[in-house]
């Protein structure tokens, strides 16, 4: 049955970018409400369409040069994209709504909802494209739309250069992308999804071919999804407004990788080297990121980190040939870390914009429904049952574990910092005491804002179960592990959350040192008298404990390779160090 109502999700955004703009800009409250009515229109749209498995969108002939080039501009409405459009318009919908109280006061206020209107136009024609050029126009228009987004308080530097930063390294990442295109077109004579799928048996039949294709495919995702090692963007995009951070790393931007990887996964499935590069590139980016996560002070940064560990889960279940697992993960990882953002977000304005997590503590106090939601959303990320997180993560592990042990163990290793960095961001900026006076006079968001929390905290609490989840997806079974691998991944958890309790519980300060990061990451001339150091300070492994000690080594390595990406060179503030 043909309907209008594809069209309408994927245009409705568009009008509105061109309402406001051209006609609504000098009026702040108009133009948001024109935004916020454009992705409702969107939303309900989507769940029209998903409610009713037969609909069809009409399409037309784009370019047609007969027995040369044929690109159709069509939509595809199968279980996926369909699930897809309703949780990329819904969890858009939310941080429309939460924007109107965050962005309250802001100057820029009708240009950041019609680019924000424009953005969803661009994420929603990734969900629905039919074919790869569609999809490559809408990849692009999501990077420009982002970059002005993270930029939009360009008059600072640090945003400004965040922005160019995120739009340049996922270039490099989307040149490879258009490259893998072309390959695929040279070889199948067609760029639309279902015919590709047909004439598989042209690349098969060239592996060495096909496999290079395949990874060139992937590079778009490396950039877009920030994998290792274009991961770097990622962290400075937070210098955008908090309600952007939450779009782009909960189910629109960073997501778009996961998702054309699963879209295109019966290419890469034809290629066991392909499998196995994305598999390792997910598995590092998972544990270094979760590394790095371990001593960041900014508390968006934290969650940035915890985005980019998410990611390489979902990239490593695409690589162990699994979409189930993957798209599971992201389905419910688009509702705790929406939720994460959207209360840290709290958390900053009600303390003035502070980030710092050092000038926090003591929030649960004054900020109850913010920290209630925090809290719910830190135990779904940490995989801690029966929230969200325990059942997609674990379903990840699972797949490991069958496949390949040694993924299985990184990937174990990586819950157990996932548990400790969450838990020493819960410990520091909620318990214990006010460590600044804006702290200590911080009181509760407007219901605005904790609404859509609230909201959050729900669906992040039910999204795992199966009651709830199988309406949306299919699941993933793994029946052979079905107590090993919990068991193993709730120790960990215990394990990574109380050697967070135990280091950070009544802290002021970090109480790790760097000395061992200058022993580790300067020349060799310089290591005895950094060792001098260490010792006069009492800083060694049998001060710290083992298990202390071993983390912060391997994060020093990591925190120095990351920082030579950077734009500015890392403070002590900034990644949680004393000197």
């Amino acid at each position: 049955m043909t309907s209008i109502f594809p069209w309408i999700i994927l245009l409705a955004p568009l009008l509105s970018t061109a309402v406001i703009t051209l006609f609504t800009l000098r009026w702040k409250a108009l133009s948001s409400s024109i935004s916020i009515a454009a992705v409702l229109v969107s939303f309900i749209c989507s769940c029209l369409i998903f409610a009713h498995s037969t609909a069809a969108a009409a399409g037309l002939t784009w370019i047609g040069i007969s027995g040369v080039f044929q690109v159709p501009f069509g939509l595809t409405l199968d279980p996926l994209s369909r699930t897809m459009a309703v949780l990329v318009s819904g969890i858009g919908a939310i941080i429309h709504i939460y924007s109107l109280g965050y962005m309250r006061d802001d100057e820029g206020k009708s240009r950041y909802f019609a680019a924000l209107s424009l953005f969803m136009f661009a994420m929603l024609g990734i969900v629905l494209g039919n074919n790869f050029v569609m999809l490559f126009i809408f990849w692009e228009l999501v990077g420009f739309t982002s970059y002005v987004l993270i930029g939009h308080w360009f008059y600072r530097d640090a945003a400004a250069d965040a922005a160019k930063k995120a739009f340049i390294t996922t270039r490099i990442g989307d040149f490879g992308f258009m490259l893998g295109i072309l390959m695929v077109w040279m070889g199948t004579d067609s760029v639309v999804f279902t015919e590709i799928a047909q004439r598989l048996w042209i690349l098969t039949s060239h592996p060495a071919f096909l496999t290079i294709a395949a990874l060139l495919i992937f590079c778009g995702a490396v950039g877009k999804s920030a994998q290792f090692p274009l991961h770097v963007w990622l962290p400075d995009a937070m210098e955008g407004p908090t309600p952007i951070s939450a779009l782009i790393h909960a189910a629109t931007m960073v997501a778009a990788g996961v998702y054309m990887l699963v879209r295109v996964a019966f290419i890469i499935q034809a290629s066991p080297t392909a499998l196995l590069v994305i598999a390792w590139v997910g598995t590092i980016t998972a544990v270094m990121a979760a590394l790095i996560a371990t001593q960041q002070n900014d508390i968006k940064r934290i969650l940035a980190y915890s985005t980019l560990s998410q990611l390489g889960y979902m990239v490593m279940a695409v690589g162990l040939a699994s979409n189930e697992a993957a798209i599971f993960h992201l389905f419910t990882h688009a509702f705790f870390k929406a939720l994460l953002f959207l209360a840290a977000g709290s958390v900053i304005v009600m303390l003035h914009h502070e980030q710092n997590i050092w000038k926090m503590g003591g929030l649960s106090r004054n900020l109850p429904i913010t920290f209630f939601t925090f809290l719910i959303g830190a135990l779904a990320l940490i995989g801690c049952p029966p929230f969200s997180g325990f059942f997609s993560k674990d379903a990840i592990l699972a797949l490991a574990y069958e496949r390949n042990t040694p993924i299985f163990v990184v990937g174990l290793f990586t819950a157990f910092l996932t548990a400790f960095y969450v838990m020493r961001l819960l410990v520091i900026v909620f318990f214990g005491k006010s460590r600044s006076e804006i702290a200590r006079k911080s009181d509760e968001s407007p219901f605005v804002m904790t609404g859509p929390l609230i909201v959050l905290a729900l669906l992040a609490t039910i999204g795992g179960f199966t009651f709830f989840a199988r309406n949306f997806l299919a699941l993933p079974i793994e029946k052979e592990v079905a107590f090993l691998v919990p068991a193993l991944a709730i120790a960990v958890l215990i394990l990574g959350s109380g050697l967070a309790i135990a280091t950070y519980r009544n802290r002021t300060s970090e109480p790790l040192s760097r000395a061992f990061a200058l022993f580790l990451i300067g020349g060799l001339s310089m290591r005895e008298q950094w060792a001098e150091q260490a010792v006069a300070h009492g800083e060694s492994a049998r001060y710290y404990g083992w298990p202390k000690w071993g983390i912060y080594r391997l994060t020093c390595f990591c925190l120095a390779w990351e920082s030579s990406f950077s734009s500015t060179s890392p403070s002590s503030a900034d990644v949680g160090v004393e000197f």
